[in-house]
């Protein structure tokens, strides 16, 4: 009963966290982290949920870039074909 109770706090103050600085990809990553670490050993589903989180931001992070880039090149083809 103490872990889940210990995960149900871990998730809120990650989920307060992520809200206050809109962190892309932590919440989820922490989540996954957190289950992660509570099935690796005892103690370790905090820092599972920390470790999940800076993955999931830098995932988040990356996917974002890529769609930007994607975003610019499409822009500038739709750009580049008109005229004749």
């Amino acid at each position: 009963m103490k872990v889940k109770i210990a995960m149900l706090a871990v998730a809120l103050s990650a989920a307060s966290f992520a809200a206050q600085v809109q962190a892309a990809g932590c919440l989820k990553g922490a989540v996954v982290g957190g289950v992660a670490g509570h099935y690796v050993g005892k103690g370790h589903a905090v820092l599972g949920a920390a470790g999940g989180c800076i993955v999931g931001h830098h995932m988040a992070s990356k996917k974002a870039r890529e769609d930007a880039l994607a975003r610019e090149h499409a822009q500038q083809g739709i750009a580049g074909t008109s005229g004749t």
